[in-house]
């Protein structure tokens, strides 16, 4: 099985290591920020909050627009982690 940057630096396991790209690379996992909660690059904006704007219909423009911090490949990373993590 094959895990992703971020699942390994969230157990530690890669604290000495040089963080490779990975198709994840950003979603972040911070004690200190919602508890270890996948967010959007450090930001206090989880995965899920991405994910459900888009199950319930919103736009990506429209979340942008409501997040302005958000960037497009923020909600295409929080789509593809969410389809990773259920398969």
């Amino acid at each position: 099985m094959l895990l992703s940057y971020s699942i390994l630096l969230r157990h530690n396991l890669l604290a000495s290591k040089p963080m490779p790209a990975t198709p994840f690379d950003w979603i972040t996992f911070a004690k200190h920020i919602l508890g270890a909660r996948a967010c959007l690059r450090r930001m206090r904006i989880t995965v899920s909050l991405g994910v459900n704007l888009v199950a319930h219909g919103m736009a990506p423009n429209d979340i942008l627009s409501d997040y302005p911090d958000l960037e497009l490949e923020d909600i295409q990373q929080a789509l593809a982690y969410s389809n990773w993590l259920n398969h």
